[in-house]
Formats: structure tokens, sequence, C-alpha cells
């Protein structure tokens, strides 16, 4: 068996281009938060993977100390660009020992961008 598992979800928020940074604080880290597909819960829940609720909706990040690779929905690599709120995609990550007070850590392979979300962007009528 692979040690290589998958979900699918939707985008929460997107750190990819560079780290993220956290109370002025560079983590080192790329990331993606992601809103869980329901049928892919139960699958990190059994590993040990504890997740955030978000207006009924499971969400997770995923991170990387290492630059993300970025696939299209037929497997073609794309640039590395920040994945737009609710973009749909499929993770490829890793799973690492589960801490008592955290669970289980998620490691960001890579991502399979699905469905690309149009940017919204709320400008006056006037603008």
């Amino acid at each position: 068996m692979s040690k290589y598992q998958f979900i699918e979800g939707s985008v929460a928020f997107s750190k990819l281009t560079e780290t993220d940074v956290y109370n002025g604080t560079d983590t080192g880290k790329y990331k993606l938060d992601v809103g869980i597909d329901p049928s892919f819960v139960s699958q990190l829940e059994e590993q040990g993977v504890k997740l955030k609720d978000y207006d009924g909706t499971s969400q997770r990040k995923f991170s990387s100390k290492f630059p993300v690779e970025l696939v299209d929905s037929e497997g073609n690599a794309i640039p590395t660009i920040e994945l737009p709120r609710g973009s749909k995609v499929r993770v490829l990550y890793t799973s690492g020992p589960a801490h008592p007070s955290f669970g289980a850590p998620t490691y960001l392979a890579k991502v399979k961008v699905l469905e690309m979300a149009e940017t919204q962007v709320d400008a006056p009528s006037d603008f």
C-alpha cells in the first residue's frame, strides 16, 4: 500500500506561492486549507487527523516545507498560483504519527485542480 493518500474538497485558504506567515513570523511552510468533501471525513478521522468545523463543513490544513506541485484535472503540470476560494481540488498527502493533543499531522505532496473557482471581487458599481 502506498504511503500517499488523497482527499477531495474545496479550497478555503491557499498559500502555495510563498511560505505562510503567522503572527508576523514566517512558518517556512506552504499550506492549503481545504473544506473536506463529506465522503472523505471518516478516512481522515480514522488516521487520527483532527478536523475543524466551519459553518457545518469539516476543514483541515495540509502543509509542506517544500514547494507544492499543481496539476490540472488531466494531470498536466500548471504554474503554482494561489488557488481561489471554492476551487475543487484533490489533495495528495501523507499523515504522520498522532500527537495526543493535536492529532496526526497532514503533509501536502501534490494538488490536482479539478475545478478552478472564479476570483470574486466586490467592486463598487461605479468602479
